[in-house]
């Protein structure tokens, strides 16, 4: 006799599992959250980002857990997500960790297999906290380096001079001339570890009224 597949077939939803899933989840994303709060190197975006992790985990455990106890609300899912488009944008590629983990802990939750998702997601978080309190992986290679002189008779390739006897490499990524100033956007990669102290050190020298600027080069310009 064949059997027919049907789409208004449910299986049965458990409330104490639902609540077990839900009391679990709320602990993991309260770690989630402390985690990407003390350990992330996201430079912006960090406040929203931290208090919304944890909503999405919760949803997705919800969505899951409902959706699959009936073929007919799955094919619906499928459907909505192919005409939903997520249009915010991630600022930090790091971002997308923490969302992908709290969306991983929402359908391990949901499917009931809470042992081996809490393991892995806490060798994830481990390994993240271990990779980035190394500094010599952490650290930087490159800065973006921003400066903004207003005296005529300094030379930009003056400047250029000071910063490539102290660089691995610069890269002129852009320049700005104004009949008030001059700004000067460069990639560069430090030579020595000192190296921030000689360049502003140089660059004073050379101007005391230069305005010198130094951050990780995440972004592009």
């Amino acid at each position: 006799m064949q059997q027919g597949l049907s789409l208004t077939a449910t299986a049965p939803l458990s409330l104490t599992a639902l609540f077990i899933n839900l009391g679990v989840g709320i602990i993991l994303s309260i770690l989630l959250r402390l985690h990407f709060k003390y350990f992330s190197s996201a430079l912006t975006n960090r406040r929203d980002f931290q208090h919304v992790c944890p909503f999405v985990l919760l949803t997705t455990i919800l969505i899951i857990t409902i959706v699959k106890s009936s073929l007919a609300l799955s094919l619906g899912l499928v459907g909505a997500l192919s005409i939903v488009r997520f249009r915010t944008p991630i600022k930090e590629p790091e971002e997308l960790v923490y969302l992908f983990l709290a969306i991983g802990l929402g359908i391990g939750y949901a499917a009931g297999q809470i042992l081996i998702t809490t393991i892995l997601v806490s060798l994830t978080l481990a390994i993240i906290y271990f990779w980035l309190s190394n500094h010599s992986i952490s650290k930087t290679s490159e800065y973006n380096l921003v400066i903004v002189w207003k005296k005529n008779n300094i030379e930009f390739q003056n400047i250029l001079d000071i910063i490539d006897s102290k660089s691995e490499n610069v890269k002129l990524v852009r320049m700005d001339k104004s009949p008030d100033s001059t700004t000067a956007v460069m990639l560069v990669s430090p030579k020595e570890n000192n190296f921030i102290d000689i360049i502003l050190h140089d660059l004073n020298h050379l101007d005391d009224q230069m305005s010198v600027t130094f951050f990780e080069a995440k972004t592009n310009w």
